[in-house]
C-alpha cells in the first residue's frame, strides 16, 4: 500500500508545473538582444568664416562628436558676412534643424536671426564669441577671453618691466576679441606702457598686415603688438618682417599650428600665445547641446582653460596641430 502511495505522489509531482510557470511561460529577456533607442537630432553649425583654421578645427570637433552621438550636422559658411550668416540660418530653420552651434560674425547684427531661431523653438548653443544679448541663447561654450588678454599683459610686463610703446590690433565686431583686448589693457594700465596706435582689422590677416604696415611708417618705436587672434598676428608678423622691425614683440590669442611654428623659431618676433582649444570647445559644446535636447541639467556657461605658450614650452604642445 505504501508503495502505491509513493508511485501516486511521484506522478502528481511529474504533472505539476513549477510555481510561476515554465521558462516558456515567463521568458527572461536577453539583455544583449534589447536595443536602446538613441534619439537623433539635426544640428546646424554657423561660425564667422571657415577660412580661419580655428573654426575649421572647431567644426570638425563638433561634427565628430555629433555623429558619434548618432545625430547629423549641417554646416554653413558665411565667410565673414553677417547678412549671409542671417540668411543661411533662415535656410537651416527651413531645413528643420533642432539646435544650432553659433559663432556670430557680428555680435550685434545677429539679433534678428536669434529672434527667428527662438520663434522656431530651436535651441542655441553660442560658441567662442558671445552674442550681445546672452538672454537669447540657451548656453555659451568658449574660452575665458578676458583671462587670455590678462595673461598676455602679464607676460609683456615681465618682458618689459620699464614699460614701452604698444600697438593694439583688434576687431570690434567680435566679443571674444573685445574681451581679450580689454583684459590686456586693464593688466598693463599704470605699468609704464602707452598705447601709441590701434587699428580695426576685421579679424583678418590681410587687413591686419595693411593696418600694421601703416602704423610702422608712423611709429619709430614700438615695444609690442597685442593681436586679437592668430590671423591678426600673422598679418602683423608679415608687416613687421617686411619692414625689418624684428625687435617688436608680438602677442596673440588662439594657438594655431602656423603661429606656433613661428613661435618655435629663435629669431621670431612672435613671443607668446594665450592658447585655446577648439577641439575641447567643440566636444564640450556637443555635450551641452545633447543635455539640452534630452531635457537634462546643463551648464549655461562653460569656459575652457587657457594655456600660455612661449618659446620655452611650444614643443610640448606641438606645432603640427591644435592643442
Amino acid at each position: 500500500m505504501a508503495a502505491l502511495l509513493l508511485v501516486f505522489s511521484l506522478g502528481l509531482l511529474a504533472c505539476a508545473k513549477p510555481a510561476g510557470g515554465t521558462p516558456e511561460d515567463n521568458p527572461i529577456p536577453d539583455e544583449e538582444d534589447e536595443e536602446v533607442e538613441i534619439e537623433s537630432y539635426k544640428f546646424g553649425f554657423s561660425c564667422i568664416t571657415m577660412d580661419n583654421p580655428y573654426y575649421e578645427t572647431l567644426e570638425t570637433s563638433v561634427r565628430e562628436a555629433v555623429q558619434e552621438a548618432g545625430s547629423t550636422l549641417i554646416t554653413k559658411d558665411p565667410k565673414g558676412d553677417s547678412n549671409t550668416q542671417i540668411q543661411q540660418i533662415r535656410d537651416m530653420i527651413s531645413e528643420g534643424i533642432d539646435a544650432i552651434f553659433l559663432c556670430p560674425v557680428d555680435w550685434e547684427k545677429i539679433e534678428p536671426a536669434l529672434t527667428e531661431l527662438k520663434e522656431a523653438d530651436i535651441k542655441i548653443i553660442n560658441l567662442d564669441t558671445q552674442v550681445q544679448n546672452q538672454d537669447e541663447v540657451d548656453a555659451y561654450v568658449g574660452s575665458d577671453n578676458i583671462s587670455a588678454g590678462t595673461i598676455c599683459g602679464e607676460k609683456l610686463i615681465e618682458a618689459a618691466p620699464e614699460g614701452g610703446q604698444v600697438v593694439i590690433l583688434e576687431c570690434t565686431t567680435q566679443n571674444s576679441i573685445i574681451d581679450r583686448i580689454n583684459g590686456f589693457e586693464e593688466t598693463i594700465a599704470g605699468k609704464g606702457f602707452e598705447v601709441v596706435a590701434r587699428a580695426e582689422t576685421g579679424g583678418e590677416r590681410k587687413t591686419a598686415k595693411a593696418r600694421m604696415a601703416e602704423i610702422l611708417k608712423e611709429q619709430d618705436t614700438i615695444t609690442a603688438v597685442m593681436c586679437g587672434n592668430d590671423q591678426i598676428a600673422l598679418g602683423a608678423l608679415d608687416a613687421v618682417e617686411e619692414a625689418g622691425r624684428d625687435e617688436i614683440m608680438i602677442y596673440s590669442v588662439d594657438g594655431s599650428p602656423e603661429l606656433k611654428r613661428e613661435l618655435a623659431k629663435d629669431d621670431s618676433p612672435v613671443v607668446g600665445i594665450a592658447a585655446q582649444s577648439p577641439i575641447n570647445i567643440g566636444k564640450a559644446a556637443v555635450t551641452v547641446a545633447l543635455q539640452i535636447m534630452n531635457g537634462e541639467r546643463y551648464e549655461e556657461e562653460t569656459l575652457e582653460e587657457i594655456l600660455y605658450i612661449d618659446r620655452g614650452n611650444v614643443e610640448m604642445y606641438g606645432v603640427d596641430g591644435w592643442q
